[in-house]
């Protein structure tokens, strides 16, 4: 059997502070070897948060470090090469003309990514050289323009959070004195914890460990390297703590620029802008409640090399069974996120039965019987979270779930009916539902309604409900329940969340126990008196 040749592969990151290079050869299977690491800190973005434009002579030395890599690149003969650039190029307003330049003269086509992506691309990084299994971890990356926040609880994304706390930047912007003066200290402490708290808000768990990367980690561990063994060097996984940063920060601070180019372990063209950054650290560990970090070395031009292998290697995807169809994906989902399976193939098998009862007088298509579908057996994944507020874990984490076969449109859906599920009724107060088109909305309303009495229907996770058949008449809903006991807990549930479905309908619902003893009755909680739907 014939082994296929290793193929090379190049990355480049441009970023706000510094141009990395990343050259490997990857084998068939998935796995890789670098070859050359190259690094250019140019400061593309000096300048940039006051002008809002790349200045002249930081664009020249942009694309005298692009040209010297593309020769590098072209010396090992890569089969293919990506380029990206991420804050500095995308906010500049002459961003795109650097990137014209760079094709003019470097041939490099650059591809300037959104936030979301270089969030992603970091998270990748981290999943490739860190065992996130079964922990809450942030993944940050910090830049010269930006933070990076992933939220991870056991590999499965519950928030990405991009936020303007770059070291370049704060440093432009808030430190105006050498050694930092107090005033000036205050502006920057209250500057980023201003920003944390409107980017980030109160966060939905502590994570046990976070996971830097970008050149403000890499240089604080080899600073506490240095100080703790008497040498600095490689990083890559070595372990700080919160304390560590903090001691290290209030070091810092005091220490003329001078003196700080030669603390052991600092990058000397770094010393000016390590404050700022350390701070960002310091301040970002305290608001997420974290006291243990480790050190990624690789970050962002890393996962851009593992998107590329992914794209040229079926075995280097991380799942290695793929699903058939697009619930399976959804049902390989709900288990990564350790949901309660037969409760919620119950609850879907429920809600569509109820669903297709009610076509007629919701007008409702086949288009919503899938997304009901999916939201039913995802609906519990936010308990992989926490238990409070699951619904709103379970909007965030099928945003970030990468639901194979499924739109953009589609996933917002499911993550709206899912996030509905219980408690508060949808409004247009809400983001995450204002930014719906009319008729989403309307659906989502719907659905969400259904999803809530299917629920309830297996309070007791003990699927006693059957089957349930939908009596409809004029302003009331009569719901037929096929049980082979008593279902009076469920009953109860099912009649304390109708609130929703029963102002979409405009009806009042009751229930009515078809089972061993037919024709019995079991009431359903206090009826409500009868609400039209709000105009969307």
């Amino acid at each position: 059997m014939t082994t296929a040749a290793p193929v090379r592969l190049g990355a480049i990151d441009i970023g706000t502070n510094s141009i990395r290079l990343v050259v490997a050869e990857v084998e068939s299977d998935g796995t890789y070897r670098v070859l050359d690491e190259e690094r250019e800190m140019v400061r593309l973005g000096h300048g940039l948060f006051s002008s809002g434009r790349l200045g002249a002579g930081t664009m020249e030395r942009g694309l005298e470090a692009l040209a010297k890599m593309k020769a590098i690149v072209d010396g090992f003969q890569v089969a293919e090469l990506r380029v990206v650039a991420t804050s500095a190029v995308r906010e500049a307003s002459n961003g795109r003309a650097f990137v014209r330049e760079a094709r003019r003269r470097c041939g490099l086509r650059i591809d300037v990514i959104p936030q979301e992506e270089e969030a992603h691309l970091v998270l990748q990084s981290a999943l490739r050289h860190f065992d996130l299994a079964g922990r809450s971890v942030a993944v940050v990356d910090i830049g010269g323009g930006s933070m990076e926040v992933v939220l991870v609880a056991g590999t499965v994304v519950d928030d990405v959070h991009v936020l303007p706390l770059g070291a370049v930047r704060l440093s432009e912007t808030y430190c105006k004195s050498d050694p930092l003066k107090d005033r000036h200290w205050r502006k920057l402490k209250r500057a980023i914890d201003g920003t944390l708290a409107d980017g980030i808000g109160k966060v939905p768990f502590h994570p046990e460990v976070i996971i830097g990367s970008g050149g403000t980690f890499t240089n604080l561990g080899e600073m506490v390297k240095a100080e703790r063994e008497g040498q600095a060097g490689k990083v890559h996984g070595y372990a700080l703590s919160r304390a560590d940063v903090v001691h290290l920060l209030h070091r810092l601070r005091e220490t003329p620029l001078d003196e700080r180019k030669r603390i052991p372990g600092l990058n000397p063209r770094r010393a000016d802008i390590i404050v700022a950054g350390a701070a960002a650290v310091a301040r970002l560990a305290k608001w997420l409640g974290g006291h243990q970090i480790l050190v990624n070395e690789r970050g962002l031009r890393d996962g851009v090399l593992l998107a590329m292998i992914a794209d040229r290697f079926d075995t280097a995807r991380a799942t290695p069974v793929r699903p058939k169809d697009r619930l399976e994906w959804v049902r390989a989902f709900a288990r990564k996120c350790r949901s309660n399976e037969r409760h919620c193939e119950h609850v879907a098998t429920l809600a569509g039965q109820v669903f297709d009862g009610l076509r007629g007088p919701l007008d409702l298509k086949e288009e919503g019987r899938g997304i009901l579908t999916a939201a039913a057996l995802l609906h519990d994944v936010g308990y992989v979270i926490n238990h409070a507020k699951h619904h709103k874990h379970a909007y965030h984490l099928i945003m970030h779930g990468e639901l194979q076969g499924y739109s953009a449109r589609e996933v917002e859906l499911i993550a709206n009916v899912a996030r509905y599920h219980r408690k508060a009724f949808p409004r247009k107060s809400q983001a995450n539902f204002a930014r719906l088109e009319r008729a989403d909305r309307r659906l989502v309303r719907r659905l969400a309604g259904i999803l809530r009495v299917a629920d309830g229907l297996d309070r007791t996770h003990t699927q006693r409900v059957t089957a349930v058949t939908c009596e409809p008449g004029p302003h009331r809903l009569r719901l037929a329940l096929t049980a082979a006991s008593d279902p009076r807990v469920e009953i109860w549930d099912a009649g304390r969340k109708a609130g929703l479905l029963e102002k979409v309908l405009d009806a009042s619902i009751a229930f009515r126990w078809a089972g061993a003893e037919r024709g019995r009755k079991v009431a359903s909680a206090p009826s409500r008196p009868r609400l039209r739907l709000a105009a969307s």
